[in-house]
């Protein structure tokens, strides 16, 4: 791959409001390693350097063989971070990443050139962590095309590597509730890790905790990294799970339901899907 500039209540459904596009500073901190020939994730291009670049936020692009999202972006969603949102995904800066928290938030992203942009852009989902040259999303090459006013002018975006762009935290709408997977390297009963799924794209999930029958108490699962949580000596039978979830405002509030619940027999691989909608 090569880069180029670049959740109290049953049934609940979190409405938020959306702020109006906002123009914030990028973050630092961590970076994208190189890869070699076809595997790259490293941000290049010709959209000068750093230091070169004016301030205000940035988007640039790298490439796959199918233009669609990384299945080994660092939110551990596997294959679902290639297809995610029709391959509409990005990578964003740590900032925006902010632990694995921002996995699965929803951008609008646009670019500013009014000759070449289109007014409404993309809709992206955070898959990957990730430094560009002074940006503060790297698309994925269908996303970044979806910034052309039309298709004709989309060759220019991409040869301009690095564009000036205005975003706002958005709800994505996934067709599909919350979902719970078992991560492959689950090993049943000793060990439970978990990815969490659609989450919605406008909240954030903060910490994740199972029901433990026999004691009647919450334990907390830890945050493996992205939005993988995992858990030595997991309770047995069947294990109630709940989410304690942020919204734009900033207030917080746990979010369950009777069929937010692994199975009592649970295998790696499996994917629960409850009946929450985080929106």
């Amino acid at each position: 791959m090569a880069i180029f500039f670049k959740y109290f209540c049953t049934l609940l459904s979190i409405t938020l409001v959306i702020p109006a596009l906002a123009n914030p500073q990028g973050g630092g901190g961590g970076s994208i390693q190189p890869g070699g020939a076809g595997g790259s994730t490293q941000p290049g291009g010709d959209g000068g350097s750093a230091s070169s670049q004016p301030a205000g936020p940035k988007a640039t692009y790298y490439t796959t063989s199918d233009g669609l999202g990384t299945p080994s972006g660092s939110c551990g969603y596997g294959e679902l971070g290639r297809t995610e949102n029709n391959g509409e995904v990005c990578t964003a800066t740590s900032r925006l990443y902010n632990g694995g928290a921002g996995c699965g938030a929803c951008y609008q992203v646009r670019c500013k050139n009014k000759d070449l942009c289109s007014e409404e852009g993309t809709k992206v989902v955070v898959t990957n962590s990730g430094e560009g040259p002074a940006t503060d999303f790297i698309l994925s090459y269908t996303a970044y095309a979806k910034l052309a006013k039309y298709p004709a002018v989309a060759a220019q975006l991409f040869a301009q590597g690095i564009v000036d762009i205005e975003y706002r935290r958005v709800s994505c709408k996934f067709g599909a509730n919350l979902m719970i997977r078992i991560q492959e390297h689950s090993k049943f009963p000793s060990f439970l890790s978990i990815v969490v799924m659609n989450q919605g794209g406008a909240t954030d999930i903060l910490a994740v905790e199972i029901y433990e029958e026999s004691s009647q108490k919450w334990i907390s699962m830890r945050r493996a990294y992205g939005a993988v949580w995992d858990l030595s000596s997991p309770p047995c039978g069947r294990l109630k799970v709940r989410f304690l979830v942020s919204s734009s405002d900033g207030t917080t509030a746990w979010v369950q339901s009777d069929k937010a619940a692994i199975p009592a027999d649970w295998k790696a691989g499996v994917t629960v899907e409850t009946d929450i909608t985080l929106s």
